[in-house]
């Protein structure tokens, strides 16, 4: 708790210090979001930092709001002079309704995706070695604010099913739960499909059915053992949910706390954005607590005394073509495309449908959209491999350490992409590599999450406690029995977040905050032709459906990721267990397999 409120403190004054880090007259920036129209004539200015208090500095800016959080009040807003407090618990209230509508839909997006397991699994008929499913992939390589566009044009405006606009009641919820919760169910559900088949290779699924068991029974006992595993992660995605769907509720023009936080940040409306930061931060760790203490109470005991399995045993790889096709595909795509001109400007060819000279149509200013994609590629693709490298090493360096990382995680993952994205730019200034160091700021959570998660579980596994009572080091320990088990998945997960990454800078890059023009990044892509998805949709798929390439064959490639666990004689390797008084080392034997029992049919 201590550690968490040092986190708190330091972001909130790094927030309070925003105006000043920026480089820009806080006063200025507010009388321009009071009004527009008015000249920012001297005496305006002054007249503004007298009523703020601006000329005392930041830090009796700080301390006053400090003080009066501990009555029970965050100040006045800057631009519009109001309480800061009711308008912050309104924008909350909106949010956390937002975010039960998008959880139902994760959920059964997630159910969906690994239905096919489950049936398998539960019926002894699951092949360990085939390749991931590929729609949830392409699903979850959609960017939120393009499915939210397409929602909102097509089932809103045109057949008119649900209101597109505002937020007036719960029909105004069904289309952006389902642009938010149906990438993050397809995720989480690849996570939890990744999980299930070292359930049910465990001696009591096992047992279970050679005694009969019904198949149901089974397979919600297989869920419950993976659950615990991803719950962890659930928590961040609940709080992304809350702080990040700042797209989302821009689109569909929602009253949330996201999009509250964003306009406190352009506007440089400090009370606002403080206190709106801080009440993300306070979810966070409350999220974060409940997935702890739900994971106690799924596993129980056996964490304590060391009776669990792990789920991550060595398997074959899972071999599939799809890596290969989908992977020819994409080099299909940008071979053909980068002998274009990416820059060529054609009015006389605006929005053409694809065709012999434009395989992929043009866009608003009769660019080639096939020229544009290609070129866009190796930006996109080069800045997504190398953040999801470095967020992977820092993924699993922190992971391993839970007590330092849990509360740093929950910290960085309460801060919106926009709200890093422009605190990034206070501290470095703006420029190209500013987007991509607020995605690296908080590309590391899951994976560092995920890490502490299967590092809890893999401590207390059956082999790993009696390799310890054999005489088996620490250091013997973490690299020949823990680390084999856990880098596989979390690996796996990397590969799965590698279109994340993508999207996150696509989505600064929809909010103004990435690339600009004419640069050809596939986020700048979907933004600039997002506006013309009715007249002509092309210009949106194009892009969208290179990044859902992407994504399917980040997911199959996944499938194939397997560390064996190496087995050396304990003589080779220091301190390694021995089972002699005279220490004379012997490996480690296997555990022995249970034979599988198929009862005979009636």
């Amino acid at each position: 708790m201590l550690w968490r409120a040092v986190l708190a403190a330091a972001l909130v004054c790094a927030i309070g210090l925003l105006p000043w880090l920026s480089r820009t007259d806080p006063a200025l920036t507010v009388l321009k979001a009071r009004s527009a129209e008015r000249d920012p004539t001297p005496e305006a200015l002054l007249a503004v930092r007298d009523q703020l208090g601006l000329s005392d500095g930041p830090l009796p800016l700080l301390g006053r709001w400090l003080g009066g959080l501990l009555h029970g009040e965050a100040g006045r807003s800057w631009v519009s002079g109001g309480q800061v407090l009711p308008s912050v618990t309104q924008a909350l209230g909106v949010s956390l309704m937002l975010m039960a509508g998008a959880i139902a839909v994760t959920v059964c997006t997630a159910a969906a995706v690994c239905a096919r397991t489950l049936w398998l699994g539960s019926r002894r008929q699951l092949d360990t070695r085939r390749p991931g499913g590929t729609g949830s992939a392409v699903l979850a390589a959609l960017p939120e604010f393009l499915v939210a566009s397409v929602l909102a044009s097509v089932v809103g405006v045109q057949l008119g099913w649900l209101p597109a606009l505002g937020w007036y009641g719960p029909q105004w919820m069904v289309l952006p739960s389902l642009a938010l919760g149906l990438p993050a169910g397809a995720v989480l559900g690849q996570l939890l499909d990744d999980l299930l088949p070292g359930a049910f290779a465990e001696p009591w699924a096992l047992a279970a059915a050679a005694r009969g068991v019904p198949p149901s029974s089974v397979a919600r006992k297989a869920v419950r053992r993976c659950v615990p595993g991803l719950l962890p992660n659930t928590g961040l995605f609940v709080v992304s949910l809350t702080g990040g769907a700042v797209a989302v509720e821009q689109v569909f023009d929602i009253p949330g706390l996201g999009r509250l936080t964003l306009r406190a940040a352009l506007a440089q409306d400090l009370p606002v954005l403080q206190t709106g930061t801080l009440t993300l931060v306070l979810l966070a760790a409350v999220a974060s607590a409940l997935a702890r203490l739900t994971a106690r109470l799924l596993i129980g005991p056996a964490l304590h005394d060391g009776a669990l399995q792990s789920l991550h045993a060595p398997a074959p790889p899972r071999r599939s073509i799809l890596p290969l096709l989908y992977g020819a595909l994409l080099a299909a795509v940008i071979g053909f495309g980068l002998p274009r001109d990416a820059l060529a400007l054609n009015p006389a060819a605006r929005l053409q449908p694809p065709s012999f000279t434009y395989p992929f149509g043009s866009d608003a200013l009769g660019r080639d959209i096939l020229a544009r994609v290609a070129h866009g590629a190796l930006t996109t693709l080069g800045i997504a491999l190398a953040v999801s490298a470095v967020a992977l090493v820092t993924g699993i360096l922190l992971g391993l350490l839970p007590r330092l990382c849990g509360p740093v995680a929950d910290t960085v993952n309460a801060i919106p992409p926009v709200l890093a994205g422009l605190l990034v730019t206070g501290l470095a200034g703006s420029g190209p590599w500013t987007p991509v160091i607020a995605v690296a700021v908080g590309a590391w959570t899951p994976l560092a999450t995920h890490t502490s998660a299967l590092l809890q579980q893999e401590r207390a596994t059956t082999h790993l406690t009696a390799t310890r009572a054999l005489g088996a080091t620490d250091w013997y320990l973490l690299t020949r029995e823990v680390l084999p088990a856990v880098l596989p998945p979390v690996v796996r997960h990397a590969l799965l977040r590698l279109p994340g990454i993508a999207l996150s800078l696509a989505a600064l890059s929809f909010l103004g905050l990435g690339a600009q023009p004419p640069s050809p990044e596939w986020g700048l892509l979907l933004a600039e032709n997002q506006p013309y998805a009715e007249r002509a949709p092309w210009a949106v798929l194009a892009p969208a459906a290179v990044l859902a390439m992407l994504g399917a064959l980040a997911v199959t490639a996944a499938g194939g990721v397997r560390i064996p666990r190496l087995r050396r004689s304990a003589s080779s390797h220091p301190g390694a267990p021995t089972d002699h008084p005279r220490g004379t080392a012997q490996p480690v034997p296997e555990p022995p397999r249970t034979p599988v029992f198929t009862p005979p049919r009636n």
